[in-house]
C-alpha cells in the first residue's frame, strides 16, 4: 500500500513538473473534450485568411528580393586574387639590357631591365621585387627571378642577349 501512495504522488509530482493539468484520481470520469464547432464556422474561418493574403499581395507586399551583401572585414569572393598594379612588370615584356658584375662581392651586382610595353627601365640588385617578381640571383650572364603564385613558388632565368650583328 505504501509503494502504491509513493507512485501515485510520484505520478502527480511529474505532471505538475510537466506544466500539464492536475491527473484526476483513480477512478474519476475521464474529462469530456468540448463539443466540435459546427461546419459552417470552419469554412468561414478557412475562408478568411485567403482574403487577407489577397489583400497584402493587392498591396505590394508580396515578395521580397534576397540581397547578398560583405562585411568589411571579408573577402569578396567574385574579386580577382592578383591586383593589376602587383602583375606588371610581366615576366614575358622584359629584357635584360645589361649586367654589371661583381665578381669580388656578388650582392653589389646590379642588372639593367626593360619593359618592352611600357618602356620603363628598371636597375635591380639581389633581392629587389618587381611586382611578383623577386630577384634571386644575378650572374655575370643572366638574372634569376622567384616568382610566387598562389602560394607556389618557382624559379625563372632571363638570360643576356648577345649583340647580333644588324641588330640595334
Amino acid at each position: 500500500m505504501n509503494s502504491t501512495r509513493f507512485t501515485w504522488a510520484l505520478g502527480l509530482a511529474a505532471a505538475m513538473a510537466c506544466g500539464g493539468e492536475e491527473a484526476p484520481p483513480p477512478g474519476a470520469p475521464a474529462a469530456v473534450p468540448p463539443p466540435a464547432q459546427p461546419a459552417a464556422a470552419e469554412a468561414a474561418s478557412q475562408a478568411q485568411p485567403a482574403a487577407t493574403d489577397t489583400a497584402a499581395a493587392s498591396q505590394g507586399t508580396g515578395l521580397l528580393r534576397e540581397v547578398f551583401s560583405y562585411r568589411g572585414s571579408g573577402r569578396d569572393p567574385f574579386r580577382s586574387l592578383v591586383t593589376t598594379g602587383a602583375v606588371r612588370p610581366l615576366l614575358e615584356d622584359l629584357r635584360v639590357m645589361a649586367i654589371v658584375y661583381d665578381a669580388a662581392y656578388p650582392a653589389r651586382s646590379v642588372a639593367i631591365l626593360r619593359d618592352t610595353t611600357t618602356k620603363k627601365r628598371y636597375d635591380v640588385r639581389v633581392d629587389d621585387e618587381l611586382g611578383r617578381l623577386r630577384v634571386v640571383a644575378i650572374r655575370p650572364n643572366e638574372v634569376v627571378f622567384s616568382i610566387e603564385e598562389f602560394g607556389v613558388e618557382r624559379q625563372v632565368t632571363l638570360a643576356l642577349r648577345r649583340r647580333q650583328e644588324g641588330v640595334p
